[in-house]
């Protein structure tokens, strides 16, 4: 007999134990919470357009897209198993360069908040 285990919005059919054979890396509703409101507020300037969001066996994947048949802008990723030594963030470019690295989501995500480049006049 054949057990089935529902993986996000797919079905892998597996033997055994399915928990310690595909355990995978996933997004908590807090880093995901903070995510989708920087993401939110670049719709709303139109600099972003569409995401997608990807769990592997060593890390989880948040792809930031300016059209939806492009590769992604930026990659945010997760990598719990780089936590002590480089931080368990980390946001990479266009072409794969690491622009930053953080033990936290929030110190990571600074180096995409445009909120904080805005021009201000000084009298």
């Amino acid at each position: 007999m054949t057990n089935i285990t529902i993986v996000g919005n797919g079905y892998l059919a597996a033997g055994g134990d399915t928990k310690a054979q595909f355990a995978q890396v996933h997004w908590q509703r807090r880093e995901l919470d903070a995510i989708l409101n920087l993401y939110g507020r670049m719709v709303a300037q139109g600099e972003w357009r569409d995401y997608a969001i990807d769990s592997h066996k060593d890390c989880a994947i948040f792809s930031v897209f300016r059209h939806s048949s492009d590769v992604p802008l930026f990659r945010i990723e997760k990598h719990p198993a780089l936590a002590r030594k480089q931080g368990a963030y980390l946001i990479k470019g266009m072409s794969g360069q690491i622009l930053k690295r953080g033990s936290s989501l929030a110190q990571a995500l600074k180096v995409l908040d445009k909120k904080k480049n805005h021009l201000r006049l000084i009298d």
